[in-house]
């Protein structure tokens, strides 16, 4: 395999992200993350579906899962 390729491999690339589509844009949507961070990305969804989001584009849907803090 060439070299180039297998350093490729060892590299991570883009999280992949879930959150809810807030608005709908002239380019995209509006997504909220799960964390609470609010983004723009590029394809199409409705407001109030959750979407996965890699690199700025969405995806496609995602299940509605809340996030759980858990002491230890």
């Amino acid at each position: 395999m060439n070299p180039y390729k297998r350093l490729l491999r060892l590299i991570p690339g883009q999280p992949l992200d879930a959150g809810q589509v807030t608005a709908i844009t002239a380019d995209g949507v509006t997504v909220q993350l799960i964390d609470g961070a609010t983004i723009r990305a590029r394809g199409e969804a409705t407001v109030g579906e959750h979407v996965y989001v890699r690199g700025g584009v969405v995806e496609g849907p995602a299940p509605a899962l809340t996030g759980v803090d858990q002491e230890i």
